[in-house]
């Protein structure tokens, strides 16, 4: 409950005269933001977010509700007969000294005072009220397709994420706590942090999720040791110091997404999936893709086949004599894959021996909430920014998954950062989140286009790489597919539809939490669960219903899967540079060190 007095016991008028001193500073923190910013042309906007969009979805909203003034009439009188109920028992509640239940852990409401306190309790219940009832009023509309009322559900749940009270000082007890204590110097940390933050992103606003200082590639991050081995103008190829004596005589290949950046797979050594494998025995290698810039605008989506997964299996032959492989594909990656696989079919190239998919979509027909950022009108917008540009701006994606999960990953830290003035804290994965990565135009259009619009990859012939047609059904390769269930931006029921396209033998594995968190998970870690069905009926809920759920990591169940497609065969540890391909440098490489956060 906030107190009348801050710890100092500082009473109301001293705290008074305190912020009339933080309202005068900020003033003067933000006329020394602008005063820099008087040669910039640049203006501030939310990156990934398209006002037109938003505001047509909620116009045709508007339209369908004007159409049945009888459902307006309905919702409102549901919402003041909930409103009243609520309100009588909160007052009960309060009366009798108990606490008031959230019908669902909400991290935003998780301190004490939210409850404690009935004036912000009664705010936080109304809030939750409201929010309830108008995304059910949403759900009940009429009258519109399938898209629009996907992009009507999308940014009513950003608004109303927006709108939370705990996102604002004069409604967040706990930010109100801090003000006393702090004497509002909280406040004015906060603005300064909002200001440089302004700043760093030359007027657009890049909110700062941990602290980039403390992590330094291949000394505390990204440190699994290995070295570079080949190069083209599209990847480095790393491969790594064995652990063990002998190694399985199939290297591993590991083709991760080019949006992001390779080393999810290796943070820190107690998460490092590039490390466990190595421990595994296998010999890993993996592409590294380059950051690029206008001078590459014109690499295309075969080009990344060409100069990406087929390289490095020529590249993998020279350093250890080996031609058949496993690989791994992560996201897009995998998307590669699927793409490059059919098209080694056709070539009568049967070096990839099995194939593992992390999160993988092929069929895009329900692609998830990344679907509301994908119409005509929105692509030719892009498209148009790109061919500008010469690439898609790295920034723009990320801000893209981060309003998938905005609760997280942007107004949990607007609280931090700007209400309770905190400096962002060192962590690994908000690093690589952070990390972000540019694309080539012409890369990028066919992508969006052939795969998120169109649907093209899972009709035979409905896209040509390198001049091929590509059907999925010539994947006939042992598939291992894990999924993940709350994975926002590759959904498992979506990642599923794989196994009713390739057809060879197929295991499909579902793991818990997300995109990120469902991939790297450690045995040791014992987090999450997995679920294993040998089964593989036609609609993933089937799949789900028959599915045998199991404590920990599926980390030892692929392992398992893959000793098998590698039939136990062990040679003797294969060192970086010991065969026909000579050591570039070491490992993690220059091509994943370019960050364009710290470019001039």
């Amino acid at each position: 409950m906030v107190k009348q007095t801050n710890s100092q016991g500082q009473d109301a008028a001293a705290l008074a005269e305190t912020l009339t001193e933080v309202a005068q500073r900020s003033g003067e923190l933000f006329n020394e933001f602008l005063q820099r910013q008087q040669d910039s042309a640049a203006a501030p906007s939310m990156q990934g977010f398209d006002p037109e969009v938003a505001t047509a979805a909620f116009e045709k909203f508007s339209q369908t509700l004007q159409q049945d003034p009888m459902q307006l009439m309905n919702a409102q009188i549901n919402l003041w007969s909930d409103w009243v109920q609520m309100s009588q028992t909160a007052m009960l509640q309060h009366l009798y000294g108990e606490d008031s239940k959230l019908p669902r852990a909400d991290k935003r409401f998780k301190d004490p005072a939210w409850s404690q306190n009935p004036v912000f309790d009664y705010i936080k219940q109304s809030y939750l009220l409201i929010s309830r009832h108008v995304m059910s009023g949403v759900k009940q509309v009429q009258g519109l397709d399938k898209k629009e009322m996907e992009k009507l559900e999308f940014y009513t749940e950003q608004y109303l994420d927006a709108m939370s009270p705990s996102n604002f000082a004069a409604t967040n007890p706990v930010v109100m706590q801090e003000t006393l204590r702090t004497g509002g110097q909280n406040l004015v940390n906060g603005l300064r942090n909002l200001l440089q933050d302004l700043e760093r992103g030359d007027g657009e606003l890049h909110i700062s999720m941990t602290d980039t200082t403390a992590f330094e590639l291949g000394v505390n991050i990204a440190t699994t040791p290995g070295k570079v081995v080949f190069e083209n103008e599209l990847m480095q190829l790393l491969q790594f110091e064995p652990s063990t004596k002998t190694v399985f005589k199939k290297p591993l290949l590991i083709v991760p997404p080019w949006i992001n950046k390779y080393y999810i797979l290796d943070l820190q050594p107690e998460n490092s999936f590039i490390k466990w494998a190595v421990s595994q025995g296998h010999s890993v290698f993996v592409i590294s893709w380059v950051n690029p810039d206008e001078s590459l605008a014109d690499k295309s989506f075969d080009d990344y086949m060409l100069e990406g997964p087929l390289a490095a299996l020529d590249a993998i032959k020279q350093a250890t004599g080996e031609d058949k492989v496993n690989a791994i594909g992560y996201c897009i990656g995998g998307t590669l894959m699927s793409a490059t696989l059919s098209y080694m079919k056709t070539q009568k190239d049967d070096r990839i021996q099995s194939c593992t998919f992390f999160t993988t979509m092929v069929d895009f027909a329900e692609p998830g909430q990344l679907g509301v950022f994908v119409d005509e009108q929105q692509l030719s917008k892009v498209e148009a920014e790109m061919d500008e540009k010469g690439f898609y701006d790295g920034s723009n994606m990320s801000q893209v998954f981060n309003m998938l999960r905005s609760k997280d990953l942007i107004w949990s830290f607007v609280i931090h950062n700007y209400l309770m003035g905190k400096d962002p804290f060192p962590f690994d994965l908000l690093y690589w989140n952070s990390d972000s990565t540019r694309m080539p135009p012409a890369m990028h259009k066919f992508y969006l286009r052939k795969f998120y619009l169109e649907n093209k990859l899972i009709e035979p012939g409905g896209l040509s790489l390198n001049g091929v047609a590509i059907d999925l059904a010539n994947v006939q390769i042992p598939t291992y597919t894990i999924s993940a269930v709350d994975d926002h931006i590759a959904p498992w029921a979506s990642t599923y539809a794989a196994t009713q396209h390739f057809t060879g033998d197929r295991t499909f594995v579902l793991g818990g939490s997300g995109h990120i968190a469902g991939i790297v998970n450690p045995p040791v870690a014992k987090k999450y669960c997995h679920w294993t069905n040998k089964d593989l009926p036609e609609q993933p809920d089937d799949w789900k219903e028959g599915a045998e759920q199991h404590d920990g990591s599926w980390w030892d169940n692929w392992q398992k899967w893959i000793a098998s497609h590698s039939k136990g065969r062990k040679v003797a540890a294969r060192v970086p540079g010991s065969g026909d391909l000579d050591v570039i440098e070491d490992a993690p490489g220059s091509y994943v060190s370019k960050r364009l956060d710290q470019q001039a």
